[in-house]
């Protein structure tokens, strides 16, 4: 039997192993026994809010019950599988040797997931040697103090007699010139090794920021029943270790806290349930097409309906927030791809944006791409306004026809005659 057809056979032994009922399960879901039980016997599908209320009743996710808990392994290994860049004639099979193996199956996506870490922190370091302005501007300060340290002490030491009020100038200029290389060397090592009391050693505020929305799957439950705040969530946070970060993370919670109160998780489960419409959920729920967008990429996957990516931007091309989804690469650092949906919509505020694109590469996927932007601050007739950008993507059944070609960044992009490329690609697949 597939896999998604033995969500009724979960929900019953997730039951059954809580003693609980089959008649005081479907109480509390407002549902009759006879009707769960067609369900348990996998004779009714189910989905929506029915799935969200009766995964609640459970205490499990409800993932874990359209899924199963071997879904992310599985899924993990044909991640492994499709980044080792060899044809793997058993891809088919994934399933089997995880059921038939699963210590080893473990091992293997374990061993995947770590060397993807270290990939991710290689280009971490490498983007912070060449981008970032503070470690560019301390490593000058640095190099500025020595070169005057050096200079005074040449005249010093090669100069013969000085008079007594030159020679304590040159002496003062040694100290303030000491003085001034210790603190710059100590801000140096310090903004170097700002990480060094956590797991990883992540370097930047947004890597930190996207570190602790992965650790929660971009979804905070807690939040949004009332149980913890933003300030709770951050001060409680492992993956926030700078000030910067966890004020980056504290605005972005409130922003997520504003968007679920306006539409509750259980309401809008229902609404998805009767199919998916952005401009109805905003007009249904009074709310406008950036709110729906955040909100609809916040979803448990179980209550979407499927996978999605989401990316935040404002008028200058940086990324604020994003939400990776496999097949379609979000740079960390540096501006993205010219050709994305998202900064088509900065030209046009306000004017929603629907594209099917494809990115660059040797595993081309489809994706629907819906984007806006809009005006974050009041209009105002002494001031000009401050917009953000906000794209939803979400992934295609297949590849379209007539797509729109987009690449990750640049530098990363095998592209050919693109009339919006900036400098050329470092991939041989290009030159």
């Amino acid at each position: 039997m597939a896999r998604d057809t033995l969500t009724g056979s979960r929900i019953r032994e997730r039951r059954l192993f809580l003693d609980l009922r089959q008649a005081a399960l479907a109480r509390q879901v407002d549902i009759s026994a006879s009707y769960l039980n067609l369900i348990e016997h996998n004779r009714r599908r189910i989905g929506g809010k029915l799935l969200v209320d009766i995964a609640k009743a459970l205490a499990v996710e409800p993932s874990m019950l359209t899924e199963g808990a071997e879904v992310a392994l599985i899924s993990a290994l044909r991640e492994a599988a499709a980044d080792s860049g060899k044809p793997v004639a058993e891809l088919d099979h994934a399933d089997e040797f995880a059921g038939r193996f699963p210590g080893w199956a473990e091992v293997l996506a374990g061993e995947h997931r770590r060397v993807a870490s270290l990939e991710r922190t290689v280009q971490v370091l490498s983007d912070r040697l060449t981008h970032d302005p503070h470690l560019a501007a301390s490593l000058h300060e640095v190099l500025s103090t020595a070169a005057s340290i050096r200079s005074t002490a040449s005249i010093l030491a090669e100069t013969g007699e000085l008079e007594q009020e030159w020679r304590d100038r040159f002496h003062r200029n040694l100290n303030e010139d000491s003085r001034r290389l210790a603190e710059s060397s100590k801000s140096l090592v310090s903004f170097l090794d700002q990480s060094n009391s956590g797991s990883v050693r992540r370097g930047v505020p947004q890597e930190e920021v996207e570190a602790f929305f992965t650790a929660h799957d971009y979804h905070f439950s807690s939040l949004e029943q009332g149980q913890a705040s933003p300030e709770d969530l951050v001060a409680a946070s492992a993956e926030l270790q700078s000030d910067a970060a966890r004020s980056t993370a504290l605005s972005a919670l409130k922003q997520y806290r504003a968007d679920a109160e306006k539409m509750p998780l259980a309401a809008i489960a229902l609404s998805l349930s009767r199919g998916f419409d952005p401009a109805r959920l905003a007009t249904e729920f009074h709310s406008d097409l950036p709110q729906v967008l955040r909100r609809l990429a916040a979803l448990p996957e179980a209550v979407l309906g499927q996978p999605c990516g989401l990316v935040i931007c404002d008028a200058s091309g940086a990324v604020l927030l994003r939400k990776p989804i496999a097949g379609f690469s979000l740079p960390r650092f540096g501006a993205a791809c010219p050709l994305w949906p998202l900064y088509a919509a900065l030209a046009r505020p306000l004017v929603p944006l629907r594209r099917q694109v494809i990115q660059h590469g040797r595993h081309a996927a489809g994706f629907d791409c819906l984007a806006i932007a809009w005006p974050q601050t009041p209009p105002d007739f002494d001031r000009d306004p401050v917009y953000r950008a906000v794209m939803l993507i979400l992934p295609l059944a297949a590849v379209p026809v007539t797509p729109l070609a987009v690449g990750s960044n640049c530098r990363v992009c095998a592209g050919r005659d693109c009339v919006a490329r900036r400098e050329p690609s470092i991939l041989d697949e290009e030159f």
